[in-house]
């Protein structure tokens, strides 16, 4: 297939890049000149604007943003995607954002003709880099059905959730419950060490207990009990603390919106506002154990 693809950061490069790899022709966009350069030598075809990429050849157009304002630039702006694509072209947005934005803009899309569906994914940068994104996909089943394919080329594990935005949905109830366990994870192995634990004892009997979580088992966040964890590394990778907030901000928003009440999210979105606030935002998520400890 012929397939565009605007966002080329830390997550949609290896995803362009892996659709290149199964043999689709993509033409790339992207602010960071860098970035489309290392998508244009391995293949991809340069374009210099969110509407170019629309106006091309393409079947399909995959977008992969930071953020709902971003979304809603690129799709609705004058210059954007909904005012060159054609019609028969189908819109996947895998960008994390609210499940209202993505409702918006797929009634839109739809509006002159376009499918599309809200994609957001799991997995990280390394599930990009390996094609084994956990995919969170909500609109019309059998749209879902066409996609199905492409998708299978950046992930390994595609879920349908539902109509436009439950995919987004899914992204930001899962994030939530992430950004609590790794708080209470946290808290737990600091308080188990300063009692006199070795972390690596402790986190293996956490691990076969019923605190278990992955959390605990596979990001603990103590250093040195996972070695190939962001603890391990100074906290370096992995998911940015500041994307943890975004995301909880997201959720308690939506939350918000529905007239829900999410106690536990409301309170981990303040801890990690603080621990961004201190200039902890680049370190991973993971580094919320410096507000228990000096780790």
């Amino acid at each position: 297939m012929n397939i565009g693809f605007i966002g080329l950061g830390n997550m949609g490069a290896p995803m362009a890049l892996n659709l290149l790899k199964a043999g689709h022709k993509v033409y790339v966009y992207d602010l960071v000149e860098s970035a489309v350069q290392m998508l244009e030598a391995s293949g991809a075809v340069r374009a210099t604007s969110p509407a170019q990429v629309a106006s091309a050849e393409i079947d399909m157009l995959i977008t992969m943003l930071p953020a709902s304002v971003h979304v809603k630039r690129v799709y609705l702006g004058e210059d954007g995607v909904l005012a060159a694509v054609g019609k028969q072209v189908l819109l996947i947005d895998s960008s994390t954002i609210d499940p209202q934005t993505a409702r918006e803009v797929a009634a839109q899309a739809a509006a002159q003709g376009n499918d599309m569906l809200d994609a957001p994914v799991s997995g990280g940068t390394g599930g990009a880099q390996a094609g084994t994104l956990t995919f969170m996909v909500g609109g019309d089943k059998a749209v879902f059905e066409r996609a199905l394919p492409v998708l299978q080329a950046m992930g390994k594990n595609i879920v349908y959730c539902g109509g436009a935005g439950n995919g987004q949905v899914a992204k930001v109830a899962n994030n939530m419950l992430l950004g609590i366990s790794m708080i209470g994870a946290a808290e737990a192995m600091n308080l188990g060490v300063s009692l006199g634990m070795d972390p690596k004892v402790l986190a293996g009997i956490i691990n076969t207990s019923s605190g278990r979580c992955w959390s605990t088992e596979v990001y603990n966040p103590y250093p040195g009990v996972v070695e190939t964890a962001p603890a391990s590394k100074e906290y370096a990778g992995g998911f940015g603390a500041d994307l943890m907030l975004k995301d909880l901000g997201l959720a308690t928003e939506a939350a918000r919106a529905a007239k829900v009440p999410v106690v536990m999210g409301a309170t981990a979105q303040q801890l990690y506002q603080t621990f961004s606030a201190q200039g902890n935002g680049k370190l991973d998520f993971s580094g919320i154990i410096k507000l228990f400890s000096d780790k």
